[in-house]
């Protein structure tokens, strides 16, 4: 695979010592003018790097935080399709920040997969978290990706063993995802002396960037697992404050300011 701009950020990142901030939020939530609205604020706020959430209707791996933000998506005519409109109109104006799209496998294979893969590349998407495909079945996905020039970013967590780690590995690029608590997305606050044992058994296996998620809901959070790890995923907390907005220009100032908060935490941390 040719460089990808994942791998240019993690790589200019290590330069400055730092970790990722990495940020998830949900196509189309609240709707898709103001879930736009937030995509484009977020490089500012200082996100390095953002996962967008293709809205499914069977998310079985997210929290209720996760699975409102897809049903409010959904609501509000998010497709497939129009995910990938957003992220051609974000690339009019930033060509810099690595965008992943994250979530299953049914609309991607409802799409087709070959004519996703192409429409995703053109969008200007860097890479793929898609969370019910096991690494058993990288002929339906991951080697056509890796092939198309997307990076297939793989999850694991801490009942990942060595040998199933090994498959896990085996087809992944651009950075291992470590869920650090088992259960769903938003779950309590990963503890950093807990994660760095199983972190430092990832990276025997692997030289890929590692980015820890899961419960990371502060900047004080953020730093400690910013010491430790590659990156910082936040994505719960982010979706959070969308759905205590009592409007959409409430919903995009809230968001950035945790943004902007949990950013500044993990740039508090240097990597020495």
């Amino acid at each position: 695979m040719s460089e990808t701009r994942i791998d240019r950020r993690f790589r200019a990142l290590k330069q400055e010592g730092r970790a990722a901030f990495v940020t998830f939020v949900m196509a189309g939530d609240p709707n898709q003018e103001t879930a736009f609205r937030i995509m484009q604020g977020l490089p500012e706020a200082g996100a390095d790097i953002i996962e967008v959430g293709m809205p499914f209707t069977d998310p079985m791996a997210d929290g209720p935080a996760i699975q409102q933000a897809g049903l409010r998506a959904l609501a509000s005519g998010t497709t497939l399709k129009s995910t990938l409109s957003m992220i051609r109109e974000f690339r009019k104006d930033n060509d810099d920040t690595p965008v992943v799209l994250m979530g299953y496998y049914n609309p991607i294979y409802s799409y087709g997969v070959d004519r996703f893969l192409e429409d995703a590349r053109d969008a200007g998407v860097d890479g793929l978290i898609v969370v019910d495909l096991p690494s058993e079945e990288d002929e339906e996905l991951c080697l056509p990706a890796m092939k198309a020039g997307l990076n297939f970013i793989r999850l694991t967590t801490p009942t990942t063993d060595d040998k199933r780690l090994e498959a896990v590995l085996k087809n992944t690029s651009g950075f291992i995802y470590y869920v650090s608590i088992a259960g769903t997305t938003g779950a309590a606050a990963p503890k950093a002396s807990d994660v760095a044992q199983s972190l430092q058994r990832i990276k025997n296996a692997t030289d890929l960037p590692v980015a820890v998620g899961f419960g990371i809901r502060s900047g004080a959070q953020a730093a400690e697992i910013a010491e430790i790890a590659d990156g910082a995923v936040v994505g719960s907390a982010l979706i959070d404050r969308i759905a205590a907005a009592e409007n959409d220009d409430e919903a995009v100032r809230s968001v950035m300011e945790l943004a902007s908060e949990i950013s500044a935490g993990i740039r508090s941390t240097v990597k020495h």
